[in-house]
């Protein structure tokens, strides 16, 4: 009989190291802790282990994070990390330090190199610099699928519907993008996929005071999407937010985004891949 499959399980930390040591310095994040633990399940791991970074954790030393934290209560068997991995009190353990302790309490440890694109190294700062001047394309090709956001829509002040343009309102006043602008993407739910007309902004016409995403789903009639958990796909920018004279002034500036999403759609062979949990 052969060996039974051990499960794929990553560790990751709530708030990021970074963020605990920098605070309001450290650099916006790419995914929420939902949106990062969608994506590594769908790609292949099993289990994804949130552990709560705090100043316990921050002052464990690297022998005792090995002992108590991938032992202990992990029983890791094979550790797989990244080329540049730093750990522990001070950031003083390293992947000499894993395999010695490895050898030392039954675990193999493997180190993933750094994964190139066109020479160059693959890298949430890439990523993030590519996002920040509006090209997608490229942000896509480094993460293997479009940039895309989770949320819950709620039920928002109806202007979107008053002028003709319904939208599913995503609030993001609890965490800050890398980027922002009127997109053409697609929205999954779990009860269908549209084409969508997307803002994300402060509304500046309206004197908005929060940051959110709207998505006005294309060919839709008026999906009622209250209350569920969604993925927007951001595609391709077409433009910055503007603040308009009036609300005329900002419809037809609507009109033409929309209009050009449809072209964007119509001259385009994005294929449909979410990588969202199909659950409400």
């Amino acid at each position: 009989m052969g060996e039974t499959r051990l499960p794929r399980v990553v560790l990751t930390f709530e708030p990021l190291p970074r963020e605990f040591f920098q605070g309001a310095e450290s650099p916006v994040r790419l995914s929420s802790l939902r949106e990062k633990t969608q994506a590594l399940l769908h790609y292949g791991a099993d289990q994804v282990i949130c552990s709560r970074f705090d100043r316990r954790l921050a002052q464990l030393s690297a022998e005792d994070f090995v002992r108590e934290i991938l032992v202990g209560r992990l029983q890791v068997r094979h550790l797989f990390v990244g080329h540049d991995f730093r750990f522990g009190a001070q950031r003083r353990g390293d992947f000499t330090l894993l395999e010695q302790m490895g050898r030392q309490l039954g675990f193999t440890v493997a180190e993933q190199p750094p994964f190139l694109l066109d020479g160059q190294r693959v890298s949430s700062t890439g990523v993030r610099q590519f996002l920040e001047r509006g090209d997608l394309g490229q942000a896509a090709r480094w993460l293997g699928r479009p940039y895309a956001i989770c949320g819950r829509v709620r039920r928002g002040d109806q202007l979107g519907r008053e002028l003709g343009f319904p939208t599913a309102n995503l609030p993001l006043t609890r965490r800050s993008l890398p980027l922002r602008g009127i997109f053409a993407g697609r929205l999954h739910s779990p009860i269908g996929s549209w084409q969508a007309a997307i803002s994300i902004g402060l509304r500046p016409t309206v004197n908005g005071k929060h940051l959110v995403l709207e998505a006005h789903c294309l060919d839709a009639d008026s999906p009622n999407l209250y209350g569920l958990q969604v993925q927007v796909e951001l595609l391709h920018k077409l433009r910055d937010e503007e603040k308009y004279p009036n609300l005329d002034v900002l419809i037809a500036a609507i009109q033409h985004d929309v209009g050009q999403v449809r072209q964007f759609f119509a001259s385009s062979s994005t294929s449909q891949s979410p990588w969202i949990t199909k659950t409400p």
